[in-house]
């Protein structure tokens, strides 16, 4: 395991998790009337844009939870656009208007310490969601990113096959200020190296779709169309960009791409042959153990049993954390993954453009 996740126990299953969030926090079940204090929750999310995680699950799930938690409680919700100085300006008028404590996904997991500073002086504390942000957070929640850089890299070689062996790939990773994207590379690294040969790696600024297309038109002119056996894409917003020039390019067949995060178009896509990979993270899991965590904070409560481990950010040792395992979907297990945990219902998936791929899989039988 890399350095910055030094476990205190073993990662349990994100399908799992949420049987033991109810221990947070328990004030008698009635949310905040029962615990005597509403809260001014801050909830700040990087808003990458387009039809990303951010707005269509996080946001509400997060929002949603809390409500659960505690009726009478709000939510102040602010969206980065992925400027990180817009970001800190957001946390510091949060500071200013007194909410009791924020959950945070940072932009820029090192820029924000000086402000996550200001809100541990201002006695607000700090979940830091999804990415492990510098400075004294409180508490920690989000996925094993090494882990999912791992299922990312094995795909990708079961998708090879024999090609394997002198397969070459291209690998369109994420933003490098991204302390996860880091750990999503050295991942698939860790599992790829040495047994394929890496013909072009980028890094992403902005985990732009457009810049995952331009970089993906120069890898095939670099290399030859039909030198490309496979490609790594750290998430499905870089995966769409680069099958967007495999198409353009007339790449038949299409080598296998692998990406991340389970959005609808990639589920579609991997139905229709277009995508090999996705991982799947619960989103509920995770905004339900921030929510525990960031109500039973600012009640003063601590942090009671949610906490399942520890981690290590570059400034501080041992934070209590919810890290949660990360699944992989490929065609065949579609069924069993987001349908199955009601992220997608088959009608959502199997629109009239990949019907008959669906049941050509099976998934509307």
């Amino acid at each position: 395991m890399d350095g910055r996740l030094c476990r205190a126990v073993g990662v349990v299953a994100a399908v799992s998790l949420a049987v033991g969030l109810g221990a947070c926090g328990q004030s008698g079940g009635s949310g905040g009337d029962a615990a005597g204090k509403d809260l001014k929750i801050g909830l700040l999310l990087p808003g990458y844009g387009g039809a990303t995680r951010w707005a269509q699950f996080d946001k509400p799930l997060v929002e949603g939870k809390i409500a659960d938690l505690c009726r009478d409680c709000t939510v102040e919700y602010a969206d980065a656009a992925l400027n990180a100085a817009t970001q800190q300006q957001q946390a510091e008028a949060m500071i200013i208007e007194g909410v009791d404590v924020m959950i945070l996904a940072s932009v820029n997991s090192e820029t924000i310490r000086s402000t996550i500073n200001r809100a541990h002086a201002a006695n607000v504390p700090v979940v830091a969601y999804d990415h492990l942000a510098e400075g004294p957070i409180s508490a920690y929640v989000g996925f094993d990113a090494h882990r999912i850089g791992e299922l990312q890299g094995e795909a990708l070689l079961r998708a090879l096959g024999d090609k394997a062996h002198d397969g070459q790939i291209v690998m369109m990773n994420g933003d490098p200020i991204n302390p996860d994207a880091r750990e999503f590379k050295a991942g698939a690294l860790s599992v790829l190296k040495g047994k394929v040969t890496i013909g072009k790696s980028y890094d992403t600024p902005g985990w732009s779709m457009d810049t995952a297309h331009a970089n993906m038109v120069g890898a095939i002119a670099a290399l030859g169309s039909d030198r490309i056996d496979g490609v790594y894409a750290a998430n499905d917003w870089l995966a769409s960009g680069v099958i967007s020039a495999l198409k353009a390019a007339r790449i038949k067949p299409m080598p296998p791409v692998v990406g991340q995060d389970a959005l609808l178009s990639a589920v579609q896509r991997i139905v229709s042959g277009e995508q090999y990979m996705t991982v799947y993270k619960s989103y509920k899991a995770q905004a339900d153990a921030a929510a525990e965590m960031a109500v039973s904070l600012g009640r003063g409560e601590g942090l009671g049993q949610t906490p399942n481990e520890t981690v290590d950010s570059p400034t501080d040792r041992d934070i209590p954390a919810v890290v949660l395992a990360p699944v992989a979907v490929t065609r065949d297990n579609i069924k069993d993954t987001v349908v199955k945990d009601g992220l997608y219902t088959i009608d959502q998936i199997c629109t009239p453009a990949v019907r008959s791929a669906c049941d050509e899989a099976g998934l509307t039988s």
